[in-house]
């Protein structure tokens, strides 16, 4: 029998992006998914030798992918969004409140998105923060089953041999793991892709928020918005409520600079709040979805980290 030659890192490098969002789908963190390629890279280097070819390399590549993500996910907590663990608040005068939590993380489109666009509109949709955060409610496995058979579009005896299992158990996974979705994602609103009308929306929404005209901003939002502020457990639903609270606790965004971004598929900005030691700094990336011509939820991640990941300064000198 011929022994396939070793990959090269040439050969394992054009995998990364496709890999870092299966790894993101799995794990719901950009963190934790570039740390899952780059352990798996890492592994399939050190085990180069060991590759015989009687599998494609991607499927090889995959395998070692979800062992990885498997071993991160053993004995985690589930990640979430603040709107699937409470009801939502009203708003107050005082602070936040104490960060708590691990939740569901944007990502910068070109970390996970292919550039084939025939692939485009499947891959866009399933790294939604409404379908990650629905993913998130999956057993490990059933996770990497739903993701590999009905995202990925491998067939059944793929995913039985990946995860060693047979095509019955990984057809019985599947059907558990769509029933649990669709009773997840049937209290959610995931966002379509942004048509010329939404795109002026976005626009308007940029305006507004550069001029901090709250009156202007309450006007772009559906009745029954909803806002979100992790790594914070509040929330806020309602046009008015959100309008109070940008009106008090949020009024310290006044004179923020933002900077449009793609994350997960969607229309999402950089903000940058005013420093008092000069210039601006990094505060948050947001992520839009927009409905019927409104912002439908704001997801404001409070988290500077992310700002190199979107290939952002975390500064802005004036």
């Amino acid at each position: 029998m011929t022994t396939a030659p070793a990959p090269a890192t040439s050969d394992l490098e054009p995998f990364r992006v496709e890999l870092t969002g299966y790894a993101y789908r799995m794990l719901g963190s950009v963190f934790d998914a570039e740390d899952a390629v780059q352990e798996t890279l890492l592994r399939a280097w050190r085990a180069r030798d060991g590759f015989d070819g009687r599998s494609s390399l991607r499927t090889w590549l995959y395998r070692i992918a979800t062992n990885v993500c498997l071993d991160l996910l053993r004995g985690r907590g589930r990640r979430a969004l603040p709107v699937d663990l409470e009801g939502p608040v009203a708003p107050v005068a005082g602070s936040l409140g104490t960060p708590a939590g691990d939740w569901v993380e944007p990502v910068p489109d070109a970390a996970v998105l292919p550039a084939d666009p025939a692939e485009l509109a499947v891959a866009r949709e399933s790294v939604r923060l409404a379908f990650v955060a629905a993913l998130q409610h999956l057993p490990a496995r059933q996770r990497a089953v739903l993701i590999l058979r009905d995202v990925l579009r491998w067939r059944a005896d793929e995913v039985a041999d990946l995860l060693d299992a047979t095509v019955p158990a990984v057809n019985s996974a599947l059907q558990r793991a769509r029933a649990t979705l669709a009773g997840v994602r049937a209290e959610r609103r995931a966002g379509p892709d942004l048509d010329p009308v939404d795109r002026v929306l976005l626009d308007r929404y940029v305006d507004a928020f550069a001029r901090y005209d709250v009156d202007a901003l309450v006007a772009l939002l559906r009745a029954d918005a909803v806002q979100s502020m992790p790594p914070y457990r509040m929330w806020l639903r309602g046009a008015a409520d959100i309008g109070r609270w940008l009106r008090g606790p949020g009024a310290g965004c006044a004179g923020s600079r933002l900077v449009r971004v793609a994350a997960n598929g969607g229309p999402a900005v950089a903000q940058y709040r005013v420093d008092p030691a000069g210039g601006h700094r990094a505060f948050s990336i947001t992520v839009l979805e927009c409905a019927g011509g409104r912002i439908a939820r704001l997801t404001h991640f409070l988290e500077p980290r992310l700002f190199p990941r979107f290939g952002l300064p975390v500064r802005l000198d004036p």
